[in-house]
This record gives C-alpha cells, sequence and structure tokens, in this order.
C-alpha cells in the first residue's frame, strides 16, 4: 500500500486549502483512511478519518465546521477541504490508512499502519 499527500502550503488566516491523498494498492473493501496532524512540540492528533465502505466520517472538534472529508474512488484519491484556517491548524499533516478499521477506530483506537510523508500547511499572515 502506497499513500501520497499533497496540497499543503502557506495560507493566511481565514484561507482555504485542499489537501490529496493518493492511495495505491489497497485490495480490501473495509478500512479507514484518515488525516492526521503534527505540530512542533505537540502530539499527533487525528483531524479527520473516514470508512471506505460506507463513507461514515469523523472530525475532530477543532475542525468541524470547517474542514470536510471526501472521496473519489474513480481515481483512489481523499481530500481534505481546509476552510477558515486559523494559526493554530498550523502543522505537518498526514495521510494514513488502516486495513479493517472504521473512522472512529482510526480516531482514537488504532495505530494506522501505512503513513504517508506528510504536507506541510503554515497558517499565518
Amino acid at each position: 500500500v502506497q499513500v501520497v499527500e499533497s496540497g499543503g502550503g502557506l495560507v493566511q488566516p481565514g484561507g482555504s486549502l485542499r489537501l490529496s491523498c493518493e492511495n495505491s494498492g489497497i485490495t480490501e473493501e473495509y478500512y479507514g483512511i484518515g488525516w492526521f496532524r503534527q505540530a512542533p512540540g505537540k502530539e499527533r492528533e487525528a483531524v479527520s478519518c473516514l470508512t471506505n465502505s460506507d463513507g461514515t466520517t469523523y472530525y475532530a472538534d477543532s475542525v468541524k465546521g470547517r474542514f470536510t472529508i471526501s472521496r473519489d474512488n474513480t481515481n483512489n484519491t481523499m481530500y481534505l477541504q481546509l476552510n477558515a484556517l486559523k494559526p493554530e491548524d498550523t502543522a505537518v499533516y498526514y495521510c494514513a490508512v488502516h486495513i479493517g478499521a472504521n473512522a472512529h477506530a482510526m480516531a482514537y483506537l488504532i495505530d494506522p499502519t501505512y503513513w504517508g510523508q506528510g504536507t506541510q500547511v503554515t497558517v499565518s499572515s
């Protein structure tokens, strides 16, 4: 399984970005895919996750109403739309996949098996 992120960058507060996560090599139907982030000096946190088989989602409280996770199974790509960005959203964002997990399990219980290399999101004026 390979996971590759793209779409990070520098944006002003209140701005928007869209992150992409292209995955390959997954043959199972039931898996979780999601976004995690880690800021300097802070622990990694789950931002948003999605269950591939039924589309159920998880969002961290800090991003609800601002971020939207979606997928396009025709091109094996998952997206995270980031709106109304705040300086505290600054972090390296990682895409992850775990076979056999749903969105909430990925967010709370499981250390995902497959990770991308990360993409930097910086929110600053």
